[in-house]
């Protein structure tokens, strides 16, 4: 299988490795806006006079309209270029993050989390941007250096988080994450070259728009190949949107030590990512996958099976969640360039649809399946298991889907059908 695409122009306005660091400045928007203000929720609470669900909500709140703006803007990028739509999403981003910190009450807040989510998921733009520049090899190893990078977003943002808090209190929290955008804006103003020539552009016409949804959303193959990864990624979610419980209610750690949760789980992901990198043009999607889920399927049932024998406790609660994040991100970079090269003339809106039922998943997760899962770890660790069992039965269609392919391919090259 190839992962290759026609070549187009690539221009080298920035040396290409600079490049994945401004992605992965890109791609923490998203990490940072979700992970850095978990350990404020209890400050929050009182200061908002709002319920510990209330304030859970402003998580869905996030989530949600991220995961629909995550739609459209690679199709954005399409048709106007990758560069304004990037530098005009994180200016917002910056703005919303304000009218965050300055929130009076709940209702307040639940709206400024809309607008942050809506413009926080410009980093599927950045994807695109890559998959422009790189080809093959070349593009997963990039892929997965962008990912190490955006690994460690998750363990650094509640760790500030919870130092601005202590310091500060919690609006100090958005009000940073407000200066963070706006600097990644001006750094993307400055240095992030455009890297889809006006002539491969696509129109923004609803017709040929909806059409190209339907036609992305209906492919078989790229649905599998996002499934995957959701089922996946959802699973280790779990712990991410129910930190506060998992980590202050089981675990009793102190809102500065967020990083019991977030240092294995992104020290996992780091090494899944940097193993992938590594393996690039070495070992094909298929054996990729079979290591990555031995790792999972093994992780998951030692996590189930602790929580159902004993008491959640540190570090044995946390190991599990090492060796599943390592799995998971092992397979993430070739599963990701798979689905964006059955689609090479619209890669913005692949991407976008990729983001779209990643976020949505995990948005299903944070307001629905964690606030019924975050009273006992071992419930937790169930439901993160069956969320990784559902992305295995789809990691067995897409084998199907990729072999039937093959025999129909001469080069068995992945094709748009």
């Amino acid at each position: 299988m190839s992962l290759s695409t026609p070549a187009s122009a690539k221009p080298p306005l920035i040396p290409p490795a600079t490049l994945p660091l401004l992605i992965a400045a890109i791609s923490t928007m998203g990490p940072f806006s979700i992970d850095t203000y978990l350990p404020s929720f209890r400050e929050m609470e009182h200061a908002l006079h709002a319920t510990p669900l209330q304030i859970q909500q402003t998580l869905t709140a996030f989530l949600i309209p991220f995961a629909f703006m995550s739609l459209w803007h690679g199709a954005l990028s399409d048709a106007l270029g990758r560069r304004p739509v990037i530098i005009v999403a994180l200016g917002i981003v910056a703005a919303a993050s304000v009218g965050c910190a300055l929130a009076t009450n709940i209702e307040t807040l639940w709206f400024f989390r809309a607008v942050q989510g809506l413009f926080a998921g410009v980093f599927v733009v950045g994807r695109a941007v890559v998959r422009d520049v790189y080809e093959g090899p070349a593009a997963q190893r990039v892929i997965a250096q962008v990912s190490v990078l955006f690994a460690i977003a998750p363990a650094m943002a509640p760790v500030l988080g919870g130092q601005l808090h202590e310091l500060f209190g919690w609006r100090s929290v958005f009000y940073f994450l407000a200066v963070f955008a706006a600097l990644t804006a001006l750094w993307s103003a400055l240095c992030l070259p455009e890297t889809l020539p006006r002539e491969l552009r696509q129109p923004l016409r609803a017709g040929p728009l909806l059409r190209a949804y339907r036609q992305t959303f209906s492919h078989r193959g790229f649905l599998l190949c996002a499934l995957v990864v959701a089922f996946n990624f959802t699973a280790i979610f779990i712990y991410v949107a129910g930190a506060p419980a998992f980590l202050l209610r089981h675990l009793h750690v102190r809102e500065t030590e967020f990083l019991w949760l977030f240092g294995p789980v992104t020290a996992g992901m780091a090494l899944g990512s940097a193993i992938s990198g590594k393996l690039a043009g070495q070992l094909d999607w298929r054996h990729t996958l079979g290591w990555s889920y031995a790792a999972m399927i093994m992780a998951s049932a030692a996590n189930v099976l602790l929580h159902l024998t004993g008491e959640a406790s540190l570090p044995w609660s946390v190991i599990p969640l090492f060796v599943y994040a390592a799995g998971m991100s092992l397979s993430m970079p070739s599963l990701t360039l798979i689905g964006l090269d059955y689609f090479p003339q619209h890669r913005g809106l692949a991407s976008s649809c990729q983001a779209f039922l990643l976020t949505a998943g995990n948005a299903l997760t944070a307001g629905l399946i964690v606030p019924l899962v975050s009273a006992s770890p071992a419930l937790m660790a169930g439901a993160a298991a069956v969320l990784m069992f559902a992305g295995l039965l789809c990691t067995w269609s897409l084998s199907t889907v990729m072999r039937k392919a093959a025999l129909a391919s001469p080069e068995g090259a992945v094709v748009a059908d």
